[in-house]
This record gives C-alpha cells, structure tokens and sequence, in this order.
C-alpha cells in the first residue's frame, strides 16, 4: 500500500468539538432533512473508524486523526475487549460500535456516543446477548443494528435502543462446535431493498476455508434461525475474508481478507450453476495491507477506505488504484466507515 505523509488542514479535539457540531447538524439535515425541517447541507466527506478502545475520525483530505471517545484504561491495564465494528446512524446523529469482549465470557457489548464523542452509552451490555459481536451495520429504514456474531456463530440483529436482541442466523451451536473457526460470522452488509444479508465465516488463520454466504433478512416461514435452507454460499476456500461492503448499483461485493493481507470485489450474482469453491471472478485491488481487516465504500466519490491490525488507514479508488495510506502507527485498527 502506498505511503504519503500527512498534509493540509489538521484537526484537534477542540476544532472537532467546535466544527464537528455543525457536521453533525449537516449531517442529520442531510440524511433527515425532512424529520428536523431542515434543507439538505452538503456535507464533507469523515471517515469514521476503531481502535482497540477508541473511536477515531479523520479527514480524507488532509489532516491527522481526532480521537473522539477513549475508553482506554487510566491504569495502565488493556482494555478488556476490542472494538470492531462501526456504524452512523446521520438522522440520530450516533456513531454505534461493537467491543468484542473476551470470548470465553460471552461478555461482548454494544456502544454509542453522539457524532462528536459525546454522551457515550452502552446499548447492550455485557453478557446480554452479544458473545464476540464483530462488524456492524445499520438499517436506518427499520430501526435496526445487525451484527456478525464470532463465537456465537450467528447473524444478530436488534433495535437502535439496544432491546429486542435476537438471532435471524445461527450457524452452528456455541458449545458443541465451539473453537470451530469455520463457522466463525465475522462480516456482515446488507442489501435492504432485496430483503438480504451477506456474511463472511473466515476459517483458520489464511487456512483456505473462509466463505461468504448470503441469506434472506427475514427467517423464512416455517423455518428456524439454526434450520435455514435459503442460505447460499458465494464464495468458498477464500484465505481469510474479514469486512464486508457493497455496491447495490453495480452489484459488486468488497471485501478484505487477513489471510493475504487484500482487498477484494467479485460480482454478488455470481450465474447459474456456479461452484464457490472455484469461482474465476475475484479481483484483488489492493496488495500488502497487513491483516486487513475494515472495508468501506464512497461510491459518491468513487473511493473506499480500509483498515489494518498494524494501524494503518488507506484510501483507493473502487478499482484499487492511486491506493494512499491516510494515517499509520495507531496500534490495532478495526472497522471503518464513511459519513458524508
């Protein structure tokens, strides 16, 4: 991935605060206009994204990273889980995120703070119903968080409030099949106007088992979160696919994978009679991004932006080109998102 070194307009905390309140006022009249009696604001392009226990936001365009929440711990400890996956809910003006907890404590959690880190509040608390909730998603039009659930090998979803928790996909028993990697939910898009959700399970670490999969939203009637015959497997004997995105308009999916440390896209209708396992049509558009993890897609401004273990932040065109690095030396880097 190519470096460039930061340049332009710098943020602080204190210019956030006082400029970050008018973006997010833009932004509620931008997706909410309507709702609040506001005319659409045009509004500049964030990128929003998580490290291990901090909610960061920079400027594409120039500038070094603002940390809007910290949750690190005053007492030198680490924090007790990682956060992974990022949401904006613009018309509530929320950002929401998942910590993943630790795994043999089923203790994974769900959080929210206003758009400038303020008001931050735990939605769903440990132990409540979210065992390792990795990437996340909005459903704005219904009031929903959808969430890929790791070792509760699951596709979870509930309210905007954090009530009303509920499996739509249960991949495989907890404990009976528990350390079972390939059956670990890890990614999650949604494509609402079909009525469909996309998965990854990413298998052992670069082991060639990972899938992506993709099932109603709804459980079918008369079947059973754990008893689904509506689920397709797209993609199979992947490396290690992580986050999810996708483009409704030109139907491609995007997606990182740990395993060769890439960035992906392969259409999501992959034709008739297909074999996941030996699809020709995956493209990889971005090379040595150490263990990849977030994905997002622009697709106003023809761009996406992805996120690495090793705290890196990078920028590219939807075909992979003029790939820059935005930000690196942040420790562990999790899920990413656009606002704007």
């Amino acid at each position: 991935m190519a470096s460039t070194a930061n340049t332009g307009r710098t943020w602080s905390r204190r210019s956030w605060l006082a400029g970050g309140a008018a973006l997010a006022a833009a932004g509620c009249a931008s997706a909410g206009g309507s709702k609040r009696g506001r005319k659409p604001v045009a509004l500049t392009p964030m990128l929003y994204y998580l490290g291990a226990a901090k909610v960061f936001a920079l400027n594409p365009e120039g500038g070094a990273p603002v940390v809007l929440h910290d949750a690190t711990p005053t007492d030198g400890s680490r924090p007790r889980g990682v956060n992974d996956g990022i949401a904006i809910d613009l018309d509530g003006g929320h950002i929401y995120w998942t910590n993943m907890g630790r795994a043999e404590d089923r203790d994974g959690s769900i959080h929210r703070c206003n758009l400038d880190g303020g008001e931050p509040t735990v939605i769903v608390p440990p132990g409540a119903g979210a065992w390792t909730p990795k990437q996340l998603k909005l459903d704005a039009a219904h009031g929903k968080l959808w969430w890929a659930d790791r070792e509760g090998m699951a596709i979870m979803r509930c309210n905007l409030d954090g009530s009303k928790i509920e499996a739509m996909i249960r991949i495989g028993d907890p404990v009976t099949y528990k350390g079972d990697e390939t059956l670990w939910c890890v990614g999650i898009a949604l494509d609402p106007a079909r009525g469909q959700i996309y998965w990854t399970q990413k298998g052992g670490d670069n082991a060639g088992q990972g899938r992506i999969r993709r099932a109603a939203m709804e459980v079918p009637r008369g079947s059973h979160p754990s008893r689904r015959d509506d689920i397709e497997t797209l993609f199979a004997r992947l490396p290690e696919p992580i986050d999810l995105d996708l483009d409704l308009t030109t139907r491609r999916m995007y997606w990182t994978d740990r395993g060769d440390d890439t960035v992906n896209r392969a259409p999501m209708d992959a034709g008739d009679d297909y074999d996941p396992a030996r699809r020709a049509d995956r493209e990889v558009l971005v090379t040595g991004v150490r263990d990849a993890i977030g994905v997002s897609l622009d697709l106003k401004r023809g761009r996406m932006a992805y996120t690495s273990l090793h705290g890196e932040v990078g920028v590219s065109g939807l075909d992979g080109g003029g790939a820059t690095m935005l930000a690196s030396g942040q420790g562990l880097l999790t899920g990413v998102t656009w606002l704007g």
